[in-house]
Formats: C-alpha cells, structure tokens, sequence
C-alpha cells in the first residue's frame, strides 16, 4: 500500500512539474548585434521570434531586450537588417529566465543573395526560396538620387521595368511597364500598394495643358519609404488577381525604432535648365528674298527654375511602441516660365504591442499639392506656348508693345500665354491603415489590413478675353474637379507547420473586399465678360459630371512546402468577382505553380570543386495566371445613352457603342524560368530570367452592321504576347572594412506582338491617326505613309531630288508601319563607392536601344507656312530643293527618328560629418546632377518624351512638350 502511495505520488508530482513546465513564463533575451566587417553596432536591427508577436529593434548602441511570455521549448529568433544577410538563432527556453546571446554579427548582403521579400501581402520571404522574380530597391540613400517621387527613383533599378520621363514639368508623368504592355485600352501602369494599402495612381488631365500629367504618385514623398518591392510576373501577382496584369509595386514606408528619439532633417536647393533647345531658322530671308529680323522665341519661353525640399522626421518608443512622424515641404520651379509645384506632405506611423499574442499599427499620410501651370499646345489644344512658337513664323518679337501682344496671324503668342493665361491644379489627399496581427496559437497567425486612399482634385483654367490666340478670343473658363474614394479590407491566416526536420509546411489563406468610387464634376463657358473669370460667367456653356463605382471581392490560398530547406514548391490559387462583369463572368479563377531548388546546397555540390567556383546556385519557375480589369469601366458592358435637349426638354439617345452583357476580363498567362548563381565567395552574383506571357481575351472596339443602330462594340477579341529576358548582374569589386564598390547592371529585352485585331490595323487616339495596334507588330507601332523605294530598299527620288511617296495603282498612298517605339533592349549600370565612414560617389547610366521617335514637332516646323526650325532654313538657304519640306510633309515615315540612348541619368557624391555639437550624430552633405548628358542622334529636345502622357497605346510621340530638364541639387542631412 505504501508502495502504491509513493508511485501514485510521483506520478502527480512528474504531472505537476510537467504541466509548470507547459506554462508560459516571462524570458528576458538581451544581446547585441554589429557589423561582422567593419564591428560598428547596426542600429534598428529587427529581431522576431519566429511565429510568436515578440520582437525588439537595437538602440544607438546596437543592443536589443526582448521580453516574452512564451510556453518553454525551442524557438527561432529572426535577425534581419535591411542591406545585410539574415540570420536565424535557434534558442531554448527553459528554467532560466535571462538568456544572454552575446554579439550577434551580420555581414552585409550587398548582392541581395539573403533578402527577405513580402509576397502576397504580409508574408515574408527569403528571395532564393521564390520560384519567380521579385526586384527590391532599398531607399536608405534615396537623398543621394536627387529624387523628388517614387517613380523617379525606381528609374533604372529595376530589371524588366521601362521607367520613361514623359514630360519635364516639376509635377510631370512617369510611365512604369513590367515587362511591357498587356492591355490597349486599359492603363498599363502596375498595381500600387503602400502598407498594405491599395492605391490609386491615375493620371487625368483635368484642363488641357498638352500633355504630361502627373502620376498621383508624385503624392508620396521618397523619404518616408524604407524599400520598394517589384512583382512582374503573373505567377506571382496571381494573389493579387484581377487587377495584377501589369504587375505589382509594393511601397514599405519608414517605421519607428524603440529608444531614445531620433531626429533627421533634411533639406536640398535645386536648380533645373534646359538640357538642349531645338535649331532655330535664323536665315535673314523669307521666301520671297525680303530681309527679315528671326527670333528664337525659346528665349522667351524656358529660365532655369529653383527650388528647395524640406524634410523632418522623429521616430522612437518603447518596446511596445513605436513611432514614426515626419513632414516635408517641396517648391519645384518648371523649366518653362511660369510653372511651379508645391507640395507638402505629413505622415505618423504607431506601431503597438498589445498583448503577448497582438500587435496593431496605424498609419496615416495627407497630402496637399498646388500646379501653377502654363499650356503648352499637345493633340487637342491649340493655344499653347510652345505651339505658338513651333506654328511661328518666328520673323516677330512676341514680347508686348504698351501692353499690346503682337498676333502672329496663326496661333497663340507664346508670350502672351505665359503672361495671361492661368492654368491651375490642386490635389488633396489621404491615405491611411490599420493593421492588426494576432498569433492566438503557436504558429499561427492573422493580419487584418484596412486601407483608405481618398483625393480631390481640381483643375481649373483662365484665358482672358480680348487675347491673340484663335478661337479663345472671347476667353475660356473651365473647372474641373475629380473625387476618388478607394478602400480595401484583407484577411489572411499563415499557419506553419513542421511535421519532421526536413519538412516544412506554409499554408496562407486570405480574402479581401475593394471599393472604389469615382465622379467627375465639369463646368466651362467661352465668350467671357470683363473682370469675371468663373468657368459659368460665359454666354457659352458646358456641364459635364460622371459617376462610377466598382467593388472586388477576392479569396486564395496558398500552400508552400520546403524540403530539406533547399527544395521549395508552391501552389496558390485565387477566385475574384468583379462588379464591372455579368453575373455569367464575375467570378474568375486564377492558379498558379512555382518551385525553386538550391542546388548548391546539396552534398555532391558541396563536396565538390564546384562550390569553390560557383558558391551558390539555384533553379527557380513559375507558372501562373492573373487578370486585368483597367480596360472596362463599371458600367461599359451596357448600352449608355447619352443626354439630349430637345426643345428644351431633357432626352437620352443611344450611344455610338452597342452593350456587351458577356464579357470577360483579360486574362494574362505567363511561364517563367531562371536561375541564381554567385561567384568568389559570394562578391558576383548573376540572374537570368525567361519568361512568356499570353494575353488572351483582349477587350478592343469591334466595327458592327449599321443596320444595328450602333457602329461599335466592345467584346473580348484581341490577343497579345510579350516575350524577353532579364539579367542582373551584382558585383563587389571592392570590399574592405575601408572601401566598398558596388556595381549592378541590368539587361532586359521583350518582344510585344498583338493579334485578334478586326481589319488587321485599329487605330488609336490622341496621335493625329498616326499610331495603331496592328496584328503581327508590336503594339503602338507608327503606321502611316511611307518612302517609295525600289527592290534594294533605296528611296526613290523625282528629277528634282525630292524623295516619292509610296501609291498604290490608283495613285492612292500606301500605308503601313513606319517605325517602332518599343526598345530592342533597355540596359541600366548603377555604381556605388563608399571611402571610409566619410565619403561616397555614386553614378548610374541608362540605356534604350532600338526604340523610334515620331517627331511630330519638326514636322510642322519644317513647312513653309511656319519655318520655325533649320528644316526650312535649308531650303531658304538653297541646300535643298524648294518646295522639298511641302513634298515632305505627307511622307510621315520621314518624321520618325531613332530614340536610342545613353544616358548619365545621375551623379552624387556626398561627404559625411561627425561634429561633436548640438546633439548631432551626424551631418552630411551631397551634390547630387540628374539627366546631366544624353547620347542619342534625336534632334528634338529629349528622345525621352511623350505628349500623351502615361497612354498605354501612344508611346514617343513628340509634339511641343516640356523635355526632363537637367537638375542639381546640393543637399545637407542632420540625424541627431
């Protein structure tokens, strides 16, 4: 009995101390974390104990405290640095309550072999363990590229990404194409998302100020992003979606640190000029031989604009809170008179620590922004400054005489335009999160994210009665404002599983809901009376308004296994509704496979002489579809009916485009393959990416019988297919604990093709009928007149000299392709110098090859009536045939120029000072030249430009828009 007692009471006792030890107790982990090459402490590393809310940053002297309630066992604690490899310590927690690490050492990751990337929304990634392509860029050293917009500073950093200027006004456009286009009607521009929060980046034009809107990215200021991550391929963005077909574009803003707080503030003077202005036609003749007095009304256009950029941020907290504030100011004089862009922008970030299982952020950014602007001509308007000078003749001083503007007899006086005219923009803007993350159980997790990004805009145009331009004579007024409302709710659970030591199981589920609500407001009036310059205070009047809303709802999962921590393979699929479809089409599916092996981790590999060649080496691919919603609006698929009056009485009429109830959205197919490898101990890194994308079920604009009532009809017709590499190639020529030098370049190449387009040719707008989808070509080909030639190719010539136009029997001209503005390749070389903890020189080249200009400004000012540039002067001059520029005129293919460049797109240097005074830890200083030279044969201002702006379809078309001028910036930046 007693024997039994005893047993039975050390079974209770094994029990007891069992179940204490299940419980959770409170551990301390304290540490410190350097630089293994240089020993100098890295403040605000990040440290996570994996699958669990417990986490610490480093303070000032790179030391961390973790303190956690966590059940006793083993763990893994996360280090992570952004710029360095990662590194994972396995830790158990036991009867001792304090654990001391000692010195944890990061090296740094210069070659990005280590970096850790979100796919999906909120799941971390090591890039090796990815079977598809993701680009990073860090903006730590965003004040050394001078640039004042997010756009701006991803020019050239990323591999497969054609970033083009599209204009050089101080708020202009910048296009961003992954892996091209895959829509003609659609926006081609990827999907933003900033924290998790799904942003708008349109571009309207509210009044006409010939082209080269900004991106509403501009709204963002540079300074407040930590880093940049790029998702190019379908397989990846299939957990995006209907609305991923471009790619995506995540945006990680700065968060704060706990300790002490820090103080940054930063602040640069800019200058901006003209990098080049076209030849004038300075011959002392007209063509009748009279003496005449030329000027070069450019003079009275462009000036070297100056602005300055102010930026401060405080950042701080505990263990269990964090923040981040910042404010900046921005004032941007244009390159053409009388343009100026201001902005100011606030931001605050929380980051809080609930309980021992969640943590919540909060993050909210307003924005306000003011254009003063100056129109300068473009496709629709024809009362710009620099049409006014190109449309000349320039034989007259526009300046005004007692208040008098001179009238040149055929468009506007550039001068008067830029005096009197008023052209304004203004945006106002929010964008704001909440995030919340709970682990309720071990490995588990769940983050909710709820975004909101709401803006005003509003244009508003003056020109004054009584001015010289045509048709404006009675003056203009118009008004335009434009109010978008977008918001997002994501839910998504990850719960990882280990059922052995070489298996690891990660499962992802999510869902979201997205709301976007637009409208429109017009008012305009022409024929104005004196003094008032309200757009209804004309006799003339216009309203116009539009609404539209659209609503998604998505689900996926995810489901990733690694094996042996080498072999990765992945399987997700997605289900999206969209309100834009019929019921019959809502609901899409979207799948996607991918897989990456490490192969320099296997033991042949290791054991081998391999390994001292090729340190790492990995296979990745992808296969995956996602969908494209940019080309339907929420209401296209029906039949609209227009407004009437009739008698004064209110009407509706038919539409000129028949309803289509059935259609589907785009949808792009992509398969992708590659391989990773670095060489001498990690300091060469190269990737190469192949990948092919088909995109099926165009939406286009198809011609229907007459006989319907209708002449157009929007169906799912049309397909298109891009194909092409992209390299990367990451060296470390220099690594000492003095002296680093990075050096990156990138390679990319896409072939574009479309097909499925009725009558073979569609034309599209916004480019005088020069530009069309054309099956068989790439999209945005030119496509107009062209040279007769002979079988050789050699153009054929009259007796005169003067190069013939291509007819057919009848006389008729022959029309077809003329020229290509999508590069043969686009190439980017990025150098990075560090002397020292002082001194660092930075530079980066930028390539385009292969890519055609339509010269449309040359083309008018070659023709006698005008003659603004040396086209004509060579005919007044006798080095060409008269009457040559007007033979000319209706040859386009003779207006397309080569637009290949090379160009030095920026060059920085910066010192770094420790002064011992006012609490600084340091102060550096930078000079920083943006488009400082360009190497190309275009004689226009910049074979860089457009002047439809972000159009899909219309790319380097060239028509009297403001060129990216040359910047320098002199910057100081203050961390105390």
């Amino acid at each position: 009995m007693t024997g039994k007692y005893y047993a039975f009471l050390g079974l209770l006792l094994f029990a007891f101390h069992t179940s204490l030890l299940a419980q959770p107790r409170d551990y301390e982990i304290t540490g410190s974390v350097i630089d293994s090459r240089t020993s100098e402490s890295l403040i605000g590393t990040n440290l996570q104990i994996q699958n669990t809310p417990h986490g610490a940053t480093t303070n000032p002297e790179g030391e961390f405290q973790i303190s956690a309630r966590l059940e006793p066992g083993e763990y893994r604690l996360m280090v992570r640095y952004v710029g360095y490899q990662s590194k994972n310590v396995d830790i158990t927690l036991g009867d001792q309550m304090s654990i001391d690490l000692g010195v944890l050492e990061l090296r740094e990751d210069m070659l990005g072999l280590d970096e850790v990337v979100v796919t999906g929304t909120t799941v971390p990634t090591r890039r090796r363990e990815l079977g598809n392509a993701v680009s990073t860029t860090r903006m730590d050293d965003v004040e050394l590229t001078g640039a004042t917009s997010v756009d701006q500073a991803l020019s050239g950093r990323i591999s497969g990404a054609q970033v083009s200027v599209n204009s050089g006004r101080p708020d202009g456009g910048i296009s961003i194409r992954l892996r091209g286009t895959s829509t003609v009607l659609g926006a081609a521009d990827p999907l933003y998302i900033v924290d998790g929060v799904i942003v708008n980046n349109d571009s309207p034009e509210l009044v006409d100020v010939g082209g080269g809107s900004s991106n509403r990215l501009s709204d963002i200021n540079p300074q407040d992003i930590e880093r940049i991550e790029v998702v190019k391929g379908a397989a990846a963005a299939a957990l995006y979606g209907s609305r991923a077909n471009n790619g995506v574009v995540q945006i990680f803003t700065r968060r704060g640190q706990s300790g002490a707080p820090r103080v940054t503030y930063n602040t640069r003077f800019m200058t901006d000029k003209i990098r080049n202005t076209l030849d004038v036609n300075m011959h002392p003749t007209d063509a009748a031989g009279n003496e005449v007095e030329r000027y070069d009304h450019q003079e009275f256009i462009f000036r070297r604009g100056y602005g300055n950029e102010q930026n401060l941020s405080i950042s701080g907290g505990t263990d269990e809170t964090t923040y981040y504030l910042s404010g900046s100011y921005l004032f941007r004089e244009g390159i053409s008179k009388g343009n100026d862009y201001t902005r100011g922008t606030g931001r605050i970030r929380l980051d809080q620590t609930i309980t021992d299982w969640a943590s919540a952020t909060m993050s909210a950014q307003y924005v306000n922004s003011h254009t003063n602007d100056v129109p300068h001509g473009g496709i629709a308007a024809n009362y710009g400054s620099l049409t006014g000078f190109i449309f000349g003749p320039n034989t007259y001083d526009p300046r005004p005489v007692d208040g008098v503007y001179p009238d040149n007899g055929v468009l506007a006086n550039p001068v008067e335009v830029i005096d009197r005219f008023d052209f304004t923009n203004d945006v106002s803007r929010f964008i704001g999160s909440f995030q919340l993350n709970l682990t309720p159980i071990r490995d588990l997790g769940i983050d909710y994210t709820l975004g909101f990004d709401t803006h005003s805009q509003t244009g508003k145009a003056f020109i004054p009665p009584g001015n010289v331009a045509p048709g404006v004579g009675t003056g203009f007024s118009r008004r335009s404002t434009r109010e978008v409302q977008q918001m997002n709710n994501d839910l998504n659970l990850r719960y990882e599983y280990r059922p052995s030591d070489w298996l690891t199981s990660r499962t992802l589920v999510g869902g979201t809901m997205q709301y976007e609500q637009r409208e429109v407001l017009t008012g305009e009036s022409s024929n104005l009376p004196p003094v008032t310059r309200i757009s209804s205070a004309g006799s003339d009047q216009t309203l116009g308004e539009s609404r539209s809303e659209l609503v998604v709802y998505g689900a996926f999962l995810q489901q990733t296994f690694s094996i042996q921590n080498r072999l990765f393979l992945t399987g997700a699929a997605r289900v999206d509704g969209s309100s834009s479809f019929a019921d019959d089409e809502r609901w899409q599916f979207y799948p996607k496979i991918s897989a990456s092996y490490l192969v320099s981790e296997e033991d042949f590999w290791r054991d081998s002489g391999i390994s001292n060649i090729i340190n790492e080496f990995s296979v990745r691919g992808s296969l995956g579809e996602s969908g494209g919603l940019t080309a339907i609006g929420p209401f296209d698929r029906f039949t609209n009916y227009p407004l009437v009056n009739y008698s004064g009485q209110p009407g509706l009429i038919p539409g000129t485009s028949l309803g289509t109830p059935d259609l589907r959205p785009e949808r792009q197919r992509e398969l992708e393959l590659g391989f990773d490898m670095s060489f001498l101990s990690n300091r060469i890194y190269f990737e190469f990416t192949w990948y092919d994308q088909q995109t099926e079920d165009l939406l286009l604009q198809r011609s229907i019988a007459p006989s319907t009532g209708f002449s157009t009809a929007l169906e799912n017709v049309g397909t298109m297919d891009n194909r092409g590499i992209e390299i990367v190639l990451r060296t470390l020529p220099i690594n000492t604990p003095r002296t680093s030098w990075t050096s990156t370049f990138t390679f990319a190449t896409y072939r574009n093709e479309v097909d499925g387009i009725e009558g073979d040719v569609l034309s599209v707008p916004r480019a005088f009928g020069q530009v069309a989808a054309v099956n068989g070509e790439p999209l945005g080909v030119y496509y107009s007149t062209m040279f007769a030639r002979d079988e050789n190719g050699n153009i054929l010539e009259d007796d005169d000299g003067i190069p013939l136009r291509k007819v057919d029997e009848d006389g008729s001209p022959v029309t077809g392709v003329i020229g290509d503005p999508n590069p043969d390749f686009t190439a980017s070389w990025i150098n990075d110098l560090s002397i020292g903890d002082r001194w660092n020189v930075r530079f980066q080249l930028d390539a385009s090859y292969g890519n055609d200009v339509f010269n449309f400004t040359r083309r008018l000012a070659a023709l006698g009536a005008f003659g603004t540039l040396t086209d004509y002067e060579k005919e007044l001059a006798g080095e060409v045939p008269e009457g040559y520029n007007a033979r000319m005129f209706n040859i386009f293919e003779n207006w397309v120029e080569d637009g290949s460049f090379i160009k030095l797109r920026e060059f920085s240097v910066s010192y770094t000072f420790f002064p011992d005074v006012l609490g600084l830890n340091s102060l550096r200083a930078s000079l920083v030249g943006r488009n400082l030279l360009s190497i190309d044969n275009y004689s226009g201002y910049d074979p860089e430009i457009n002047v439809s702006g972000q159009s899909t379809v219309v790319r380097g078309f060239d028509f009297v828009e403001i060129p990216a001028p040359r910047t320098f910036s002199l910057g100081l930046t203050a961390n105390f």
